[in-house]
């Protein structure tokens, strides 16, 4: 295999994984770190962390990418996928599947005998999602769930524990994850109930989605306003949270019913700036 040919898969995969939404997850994964104990874990829990999550999300992306194959390429927006064309066939998926899941099992035994031994849940709720939508609306809920899985697990691979702080922030994120997704839904509505595929935007019509997604995204406020008390968290992380709330608000006043054409901007861009807001500003919390 050329260089060049070696280089275009590469680039493929990287589309297929959507490797720049890593910023979704990676920031709350390290911000559970920070906050399990206050502090700056050693460098090597990090660099398992890093490693458990990068096999968590490569795993869960391409399983998604092979289970929705056949209606990505019914979808006009979805049919140019590489596995939606062929690009990359099941089989290649199927082995960067099990790569990454013994990459997340392989960090989360290094880590701790607790994380090793949750790690067969983060699969199954990893797994599971991609089915959801054939016979549920509630699918945005799961998909919070496999992303609030982050820091619920970082806080796990510092401390050996589970403790109520970290409930609430992996429920600030399931939250927030769920409001964005119903807003990306959104775009599908029509193509989702021609294929008999469950969303709220499908279930209950854009105009209710959006108020759903609204109110999702003032209990992820409130949960993390939460979490700050809890832990005794100083003026800065508080900051982040007020600029976060700011972040999200912008967001819901780039989509209406009637325009969604700043879709990508609301989906992408503002989640992405809520996610490093919040590390940025937990970290320089705990630094000060």
């Amino acid at each position: 295999m050329s260089e060049s040919t070696t280089v275009g898969r590469i680039k493929t995969f990287m589309e297929m994984i959507k490797f720049e939404h890593t910023i979704f997850a990676l920031p709350f994964a390290y911000m559970g770190a920070l906050l399990a104990q206050v502090q700056i874990p050693t460098w090597d829990v990090l660099f398992w962390i890093t490693v458990a999550m990068v096999g968590a999300r490569t795993a869960a992306m391409t399983l998604n990418r092979m289970i929705d194959r056949h209606i990505d390429r019914d979808n006009p927006r979805t049919a140019e996928r590489a596995m939606a064309k062929g690009t990359i066939k099941v089989g290649e998926a199927w082995l960067y599947v099990l790569l990454s899941f013994a990459l997340l099992i392989v960090a989360a035994a290094m880590l701790n005998p607790l994380a090793l031994l949750l790690s067969p849940l983060a699969v199954f709720v990893l797994t599971i999602y991609s089915y959801t939508k054939r016979f549920t609306w509630a699918c945005h809920l799961v998909l919070g769930a496999a992303l609030a899985a982050a820091p619920v697990g970082a806080w796990i691979g510092v401390n050996a524990s589970i403790d109520w702080p970290v409930v609430v922030l992996g429920l600030a994120v399931l939250t927030w994850v769920a409001g964005f997704d119903i807003l990306y839904a959104c775009q599908d509505t029509e193509f989702d109930r021609s294929y008999g595929l469950y969303s709220i935007p499908a279930r209950f019509g854009i105009a209710t989605a959006l108020w759903i997604a609204r109110l999702f995204h003032v209990f992820a406020a409130l949960l993390l306003l939460m979490t700050g008390l809890m832990l005794g968290l100083g003026f800065w992380y508080f900051v982040g949270v007020f600029i976060a709330i700011i972040l999200l608000f912008y967001e819901h006043t780039l989509v209406s019913p009637q325009d969604l054409s700043k879709l990508d901007a609301a989906f992408f861009a503002m989640n992405g700036y809520i996610s490093v807001t919040m590390f940025l500003f937990t970290l320089i919390d705990i630094l000060l």
